[in-house]
């Protein structure tokens, strides 16, 4: 007896995605779906919360220390 096949949604337009090795994009349902994701990330439109780290102080500089 074969079980049903896990689907889930895409997180960018909501369309069910079979999670499954043929499924290429996945968890997305295609590569333009998975690069508007990226795109959001990159944008900083997206984030993770938690603690900031020292990168993200106003005090913290490229430069080499003098």
């Amino acid at each position: 007896m074969q079980s049903e096949p896990t689907t889930v949604n895409c997180p960018q337009c909501q369309k069910e995605v079979i999670w499954d090795e043929l499924s290429t994009w996945r968890p997305f349902c295609s590569k333009r779906c998975q690069m508007i994701d990226l795109g959001e990330w990159a944008a900083e439109e997206k984030s993770i919360p938690g603690q900031p780290t020292h990168f993200d102080h106003e005090s913290w500089s490229e430069k080499d220390p003098e």
